[in-house]
């Protein structure tokens, strides 16, 4: 750091992304994202939106938003794009927290909830998990603040019924509670449709993963038109123009051609089962996953080894060197071929170490 750095940020403890070697070519499964391109249809819009991007892009996405609030049931005032996921769970923290409001999470989910409270400055709590990485939702009740909850959550892949994430809502009448639904097209439930029952509650959903657009980044807010216009409030004092027009092109093609995205979906949920089978096999136990990931652990190998062991053979998967996780490893659901490449590759070390 130099020593211009204010030293407002001396506790910052930026958020690390999975790592992207570049010294040679791996089966890349550390990062969650699609084994699939985007939709055609999607790529053939964005094409479309570059021959005009000497122009500023709609503040308000407006096209986007028209064909998101029909497809998802809600008003056009009841939504709100962002610059991937990432950006509205951002402006959820610096909307909706402060010195005697709290965040509050799991000890161990998302990485960047600590980054985003401590960049805002605002204090936070973490809530530990269950000896089972599970949440327990009573730990939530009349936490006196802001709640973000992953469902599925993340790096565990274990999904709350929707019943029980609405019980946290119900319990937090005076506090907004965020549920961050990154994962949920894999098998998860998503509370959407509470946004009309339930006045504090902010539903966030990203096109990262079950829609092809990591890239792309574009991210989505549903809440009650009051929490988005405070959301936007945040938005317009930051920055105005952040979902780009090629973006926002795209992002109406994926929600349109629905038949591609059903399909990868369901190919995704199926290599994972198809995988989880052949890990278990190998001797790993894996946590009951409901996103395009597997958490998983081997009963005579640590995360790490088992980490290292794959990188050197030219496969991916993330390491997490925390306390309760050292153990796992997080695999991405890619391709087909890519698993049968980590399941052989396992095997292959797993041998080894005999």
């Amino acid at each position: 750091m130099s020593k211009f750095m204010s030293k407002r940020h001396d506790e910052l403890d930026a958020y690390v992304p999975g790592e992207q070697p570049q010294d040679k070519k791996y089966v890349k499964l550390n990062t969650n994202e699609s084994p699939f391109p985007p939709s055609p249809f999607a790529q053939r819009l964005a094409r479309q939106a570059a021959g005009t991007i000497e122009l500023y892009c709609d503040p308000e996405s407006g096209a986007l938003v028209r064909i998101a609030a029909e497809k998802f049931g809600v008003a056009e005032d009841e939504i709100i794009f962002t610059n991937g996921s990432d950006e509205v769970l951002d402006f959820a923290f610096a909307a909706f927290c402060d010195d005697k409001t709290p965040a509050v999470f799991p000890d161990i989910t998302y990485g960047f909830y600590p980054v985003f409270a401590t960049r805002n400055g605002v204090p936070y709590r973490e809530i530990p998990l269950k000896e089972d990485l599970t949440v327990n939702v009573e730990d939530y009740f009349g936490v006196k603040g802001t709640v973000f909850i992953a469902n599925p959550n993340a790096p565990t892949g274990i999904a709350l019924p929707a019943a029980e994430i609405e019980k946290i809502v119900k319990a937090n009448p005076d506090n907004v509670v965020v549920v961050d639904e990154a994962y949920v097209d894999f098998g998860g439930e998503s509370v959407l449709p509470l946004i009309k029952k339930y006045d504090n509650l902010l539903v966030t959903e990203t096109f990262s993963k079950s829609r092809s657009l990591a890239g792309g980044r574009l991210g989505m807010g549903f809440a009650n038109k009051a929490l988005i216009a405070d959301i936007k409030k945040i938005k317009y004092s930051f920055n105005p123009y952040n979902v780009n027009s090629m973006t926002a092109a795209a992002g109406i093609g994926a929600l349109l051609d629905e038949e591609y995205f059903k399909a990868n979906v369901a190919t995704i949920i199926k290599t994972r089962e198809n995988t989880v089978f052949a890990l278990e096999k190998l001797g790993f136990t894996t946590l009951p996953s409901k996103a395009n990931f597997i958490f998983a652990k081997h009963a005579k190998m640590s995360g790490k080894c088992v980490y290292s062991a794959l990188k050197d053979k030219g496969v991916l998967v993330r390491y997490f060197d925390k306390d309760r996780l050292r153990d796992y490893v997080r695999i991405t659901v890619g391709s087909a071929e890519d698993m049968r490449v980590l399941a052989e590759t396992l095997a292959d070390i797993i041998g080894e170490q005999k």
